[in-house]
């Protein structure tokens, strides 16, 4: 925080603040030795509040076999823990509602998201087994007190910033860029004005930031981080990409998997009627519930597909140009010339090499040769047809599968390939232009008479053919016969 926003953040007299029975109920959570007794006694000075606690511990999210009916059975079944965070979570929830209800920042929409953040964080928690999930709830509500801060601070200036923010994310960007700080380090500051426990201060402050080593990382601040994005959701549930973020955070953070996330939003169904009614608040529509956490399944499920398509995607093609791997072109090679013989078709091949690049990478290096690889296979690609399969078969040598087509039909497609590739002029950094050509060779099985037993003599004779191609002086194309010499 810069000198001018941390000196107008110690003089603002209408900073949020919180009642009487919260600082109490927050020296108690600060207290190592307190016990249920004195807990019981500060909330019970509170009528409205002791009525929240005893709701609380009726409710479904704590799973009781036995109705409390009175403070101190409620507190006993909760534990001394969880009644102090649900107590704080009540308590400042209340008085910061009533503060903000004459503020520049949408009251309605600013607290649906906080508390469904709350609630998506406690689910989090209780998936990950975390001991103390309420205490992740209260620091998934107080995470962006930060921006009431902010509003009570500057209303006219940061009103017009929250207000343009698309996003969550971009919001903070915006504050920092503009103001000098964001509203974690506002929230921080204020939460430490209060006296929260530090480590309820410093998850909301950790949990703006990005993921750490799991090992230094607590599980507190990742669930509050995560727990932003889902509640995004479900205030903006036809925008795609929310819960695709949502995922991405779950597994940066956490490294949740979509089965584990699915989980999740079951907990929060559960629990999110439970919670409008503790906090006397609508977070979803009950006519749009079931449709959107089934939208949200299929959603995850789906992103999950796409995911493991674009993995496996990516463990076929090579890594510096794009085009198909070794691997995956030997197994399209025998499924091509399978279907080739079994159903008649014609199946021609091309093989290409770059001509003379060995002395491209000895004059001007690997990295100038990498870049004219990806070059020449980007200009080949804007050649080929979808269905079409173009490989890099080893070094500068690439290969094109061209199923179903004839050496006639070949002929225009190879010859712009060729042509394409001698167009290329690569600029070098020291101001000469780099030419490159290509030799092809191609054969073609089940045309013209020809068939080949194994796809393996295929191959052979189009290296036979790009042989002859480089024999002949290069860039040019051959087409195999059986007059060609050997390669083998």
């Amino acid at each position: 925080m810069n000198d001018t926003l941390a000196q107008r953040f110690r003089f603002c007299t209408t900073l949020p603040s919180i009642p009487a029975i919260a600082m109490k109920v927050i020296a108690l959570a600060n207290d190592p030795y307190a016990d249920m007794v004195q807990i019981c006694n500060q909330i019970t000075y509170d009528p409205a509040l002791s009525i929240k606690i005893i709701k609380a511990a009726n409710s479904p999210l704590y799973k009781s076999r036995r109705t409390p009916e009175n403070v101190r059975q409620a507190v006993s079944m909760l534990g001394t823990q969880a009644a102090i965070m649900i107590a704080l979570s009540f308590a400042i929830t209340n008085s910061l509602i009533q503060h903000n209800a004459s503020g520049s920042i949408s009251n309605n929409l600013f607290w649906r998201r906080t508390i469904l953040a709350a609630l998506a964080g406690r689910a989090l928690a209780e998936k990950l087994h975390y001991k103390t999930p309420d205490d992740v709830f209260l620091a998934a509500l107080l995470q962006d007190v930060g921006i009431l801060a902010f509003d009570a601070i500057m209303p006219e200036e940061y009103a017009a910033v929250y207000a343009s923010a698309p996003s969550h994310d971009e919001l903070l960007a915006t504050e920092r860029a503009t103001f000098g700080a964001g509203h974690d380090e506002i929230g921080f500051a204020l939460l430490k004005r209060w006296n929260m426990p530090d480590y309820i201060a410093h998850a909301c402050l950790t949990s703006h930031g990005q993921p750490g080593p799991k090992d230094s990382q607590s599980v507190m601040t990742a669930c509050v981080a995560v727990s932003g994005y889902i509640a995004d959701y479900f205030l903006t549930p036809n925008k795609e990409d929310t819960i695709s973020t949502a995922i991405n955070a779950a597994k940066r953070w956490l490294d949740l998997d979509h089965a584990a996330l699915i989980e999740i939003i079951e907990i929060i169904k559960i629990g999110l009627h439970p919670v409008e009614e503790l906090f006397d608040i609508t977070l979803v529509h009950p006519s749009a519930l079931n449709g959107l956490m089934d939208e949200a399944k299929e959603l995850i499920e789906m992103h999950s597909l796409m995911k493991m398509r674009d993995l496996e995607e990516r463990s076929q093609r090579d890594t510096l140009t794009g085009a198909y791997n070794r691997g995956y072109f030997d197994n399209a090679l025998q499924a091509e010339f399978d279907l080739s013989n079994r159903q008649g078709l014609p199946f021609t091949i091309a093989m290409v090499d770059i001509d003379h690049f060995k002395q491209i990478n000895d004059k001007y290096g690997h990295p100038t040769g990498d870049a004219i690889l990806v070059a020449v296979v980007r200009e080949i690609f804007g050649q080929i047809r979808q269905d079409d399969v173009f490989a890099r078969y080893g070094g500068e040598e690439f290969a094109v599968l061209l199923p179903g087509t004839s050496l006639l039909s070949s002929a225009k497609l190879l010859v712009r390939l060729k042509d394409c590739v001698a167009n290329i002029a690569y600029v070098h950094e020291d101001g000469s232009v780099i030419k490159v050509t290509v030799s092809i060779g191609v054969v073609s099985n089940m045309d013209g008479g020809e068939r080949f037993e194994h796809h393996a003599d295929l191959m052979r004779a189009a290296d036979q053919a790009l042989y002859a191609a480089k024999h002949a002086g290069r860039n040019q194309i051959v087409v195999w016969n059986k007059t060609l010499p050997s390669v083998y």
